[in-house]
């Protein structure tokens, strides 16, 4: 079968898409190029058609709108002369993915300082919250307020 292309069963195990998604996918044109038939009118997919759709997954799981998807999957159908606008799809969604990249080692730092915190207070036998100040005893607040 692989002379004369995929079913959509196996296009299904080889991208992790479901069998409904990619029918789906067909139909909101999210696909690079037509998908073929056989003379039953089965889907028949090529190698380019699994290539495309692995993109695919990666830009979905990357957080790139289906619409976008879209758009650029009929830039490609439609052919060479408009690869300036695909590169501009491109940039941008690298760029809310740079920014979201930025924004997730923020919060990544703040569970590594946390995660090290909580470690150090455990390997000491210290009881109680080490996120916590500690708070002075009432006797020590009296002092510090005169």
């Amino acid at each position: 079968m692989a002379d004369q292309g995929l079913s959509i069963g196996q296009v299904a195990q080889r991208t992790g898409l479901s069998v409904h998604t990619l029918r789906l996918y067909e139909r909101a044109g999210l696909l690079a190029g037509e998908v073929q038939r056989d003379v039953s009118g089965r889907r028949v997919y090529s190698a380019w058609d699994v290539e495309w759709l692995t993109n695919c997954v990666k830009f979905r799981t990357s957080g790139m709108p289906l619409a976008t998807i879209s758009r650029l999957a009929q830039l490609v159908r439609e052919g060479n002369g408009n690869e300036a606008e695909r590169l501009d799809l491109l940039r941008e969604h690298q760029r809310r993915i740079t920014e979201q990249l930025a924004q997730l080692r923020d919060c990544l730092d703040l569970i590594d300082l946390k995660v090290a915190s909580y470690e150090q207070h455990l390997a000491a036998g210290v009881s109680g919250d080490p996120w916590q100040q500690p708070q002075p005893a009432p006797e020590e607040r009296r002092h510090r307020v005169g």
